[in-house]
């Protein structure tokens, strides 16, 4: 993960959820020698790995247009050709899922795309309902 995107605990990325409905805060850590983003959404933690980022900008740009986010649970199916499904697929780079805590592994492209676009990476709609975004 590139040091542009260290960011510790006491001085976490404020963020919103792409239709701006909900606040959360984002930071860096690792665990188990991995680098990994901790997305807090009121008391509940999940776990990304922070390759994320960078495999995910990739994807964007190899797509070279808007890809919706399809955001949902873990335990609920993710729509084809979303970031979301991409976020779980067994062809992306790390061969499955981005989050990395068992029952709370879903919710990628709902948490990850404001950070991308915090960090200059994307474009990001805020739509009540079914957003996109694109690389920059």
């Amino acid at each position: 993960m590139a040091t542009q995107f260290i960011r510790p605990k006491n001085n976490p990325w404020k963020l919103k959820t792409p239709p701006g409905t909900s606040d959360y805060t984002m930071h860096t850590d690792e665990k188990d020698g991995r680098a990994i983003l901790v997305c807090t959404v009121g008391k509940t933690v999940l776990h990304y790995d922070a390759k994320c980022i960078d495999d995910l900008h990739a994807m964007l740009k190899q797509a070279g247009d808007w890809v919706e986010l399809g955001g949902t649970d873990e335990q609920k199916p993710a729509k084809d050709g979303t970031v979301e499904a991409w976020g779980r697929s067994e062809s992306n780079p790390v061969g499955g899922w981005y989050g990395l805590k068992k029952g709370l592994r879903g919710r990628f492209g709902v948490y990850i795309p404001p950070l991308m676009e915090e960090l200059g990476l994307c474009e990001l709609e805020h739509n009540p309902r079914n957003n996109r975004m694109r690389a920059k």
